[in-house]
């Protein structure tokens, strides 16, 4: 299997500059030009290639020969067991919540506290390559089992029941270099939660499976994008409505 190693740190390194700091049209238009003739580097790459390129870290996999991986495993697991029967619960809080995409939040919430609350784990938000905890951005939980110093990156995903086959883009990641959120030589799983809706006013959550992405495979689309404010410039503006 090739390696993609090397066009990725060119890529990514091109794609973190463009983002973080002003760039010349001479650092741009080799990049661009790259784009358009190799695209087809761009399919099927290995995430952890992605990762390690963006972050200099490892991606590990979960190996449950070895007695601290597979106890860090159960220990999630126990805990989204937990999970599903919490939150079905009629009182909970995620059921005032109206979009699917806001249940993830109450996931991550018991998560942390849950995963936190044994002994020999400590369960946190990751923090970013400029010291600051975030939320936002992949990964979401950092995981440690603290007498090893083993690290899970975890990052739930809620999805509806039965599209497991579906096409349709769920993971995104967006590379950069101060927001950064993968500090460890880590594994990298994704709590998948599915589910099938609402009924009578309370989300039903069904089924979990954990993912490894040590051989999870992702593609880049190459977008250039901006927002009203650059798009409504004032200079820009050649006429308007009286």
């Amino acid at each position: 299997m090739k390696s993609f190693s090397p066009i990725l740190i060119l890529c990514l390194a091109s794609l973190c500059c463009a983002v973080e700091q002003s760039a010349s049209n001479a650092d741009i238009e080799p990049f661009v030009r790259w784009l358009l003739d190799d695209d087809e580097r761009l399919e099927n790459v290995r995430f952890s290639e992605v990762a390690e390129a963006v972050s200099s870290f490892k991606v590990l996999p979960v190996d449950t020969t070895k007695a601290v991986d597979s106890a860090m495993l159960r220990h999630l697991q126990a805990s989204l067991d937990a999970m599903l029967l919490e939150l079905a619960k009629p009182k909970n809080p995620i059921h005032a919540v109206g979009r699917v995409n806001e249940i993830s939040r109450h996931i991550e919430d018991f998560l942390l506290i849950r995963l936190n609350a044994a002994e020999a784990y400590e369960c946190s938000i990751p923090a970013n390559a400029t010291g600051r905890t975030q939320r936002s951005g992949y990964p979401d939980l950092r995981l440690v089992h603290t007498a090893s110093e083993r690290v899970f990156y975890i990052d739930p995903k809620v999805y509806k029941l039965g599209s497991e086959t579906s096409s349709f883009r769920t993971f995104y990641f967006e590379p950069k270099l101060e927001t950064n959120k993968i500090l460890d030589n880590a594994s990298h799983l994704i709590v998948g939660i599915a589910h099938s809706g609402k009924v009578e006013g309370r989300w039903q959550l069904d089924t979990w499976k954990v993912i490894d992405l040590i051989n999870f495979r992702v593609r880049l689309k190459a977008e250039f994008q901006s927002s009203n404010r650059e798009l409504y410039r004032d200079e820009a503006v050649l006429g308007e409505s009286q």
